[in-house]
């Protein structure tokens, strides 16, 4: 018991370091992403904040928060169960979240939640992976593909895994209360985006000047003209 309390600890302190932080400060510039943007030291505030190009590795260091501590637990703690694993993840999913080195205000946990999944049940993370990519790209919206990851991993774990749903869904609410102002945001429809939607079908800048393009129905096609009434 000992030896896994310190353990937890371990990963706690390690999984509340802030990189998106740190990458910022040491390759970035002069604006602090606790003060600009959502004020998220999180990838999708960096991303909106600087770029991609910085918000890449956070994204990456983000995620080996989570799986890292899985792996290294199966070597350290080889009848590891279940219940420990998730521990495990929900602590490092935690210690992102409000880490004692930034007065408790981290990021909102998706990352590092889903890195400790893909190191617990590999194939219904990759399916949320798989949703949550695709409504990014066609929404622009992080918190809104965030969301519908969790729904996709939810119901992949349903469906593949039901012994880890407990973890799951777990993750999932608190992901949910992470995202309570982003959720608020997407009810009112003022939720920014962090990378342009896909828009499929519709014509280039260069063949099209903005008034064509806004005659444009979603498909592509020039909107047929309303006719006028009497």
């Amino acid at each position: 018991m000992p030896a896994i309390l310190a353990y937890l600890t371990l990963v706690y302190l390690v999984a509340a370091v802030p990189f998106g932080l740190v990458v910022t400060t040491l390759y970035g510039g002069d604006v602090d992403i606790r003060m600009s943007g959502s004020g998220n030291v999180g990838a999708t505030n960096v991303a909106r904040v600087y770029s991609w190009r910085l918000a890449a590795p956070v994204l990456l260091l983000d995620m080996a928060k989570g799986l890292l501590p899985v792996l290294l637990l199966r070597v350290f703690f080889p009848d590891a169960t279940i219940w420990l694993q998730s521990a495990v993840v929900m602590t490092a999913f935690f210690a992102h979240c409000f880490p004692a080195y930034l007065e408790w205000r981290g990021g909102k946990g998706v990352a590092t939640g889903a890195g400790g999944l893909l190191g617990v049940m590999p194939v219904p993370t990759l399916i949320a992976a798989l949703v949550w990519l695709a409504t990014l790209m066609g929404t622009g919206r992080s918190s809104v593909a965030a969301l519908l990851g969790v729904l996709g991993v939810v119901t992949a774990t349903a469906l593949i895994e039901p012994n880890h749903l407990p973890l799951v869904v777990l993750l999932g609410v608190s992901v949910a209360l992470t995202h309570a102002s982003n959720i608020r945001r997407i009810v009112r429809g003022t939720e920014t985006s962090v990378v342009k939607p896909v828009r499929w079908g519709r014509e280039r800048p260069e063949d099209a000047v903005a008034r064509d393009l806004l005659e444009q129905d979603p498909g592509g096609r020039k909107a047929r003209a309303e006719p006028a009434d009497g």
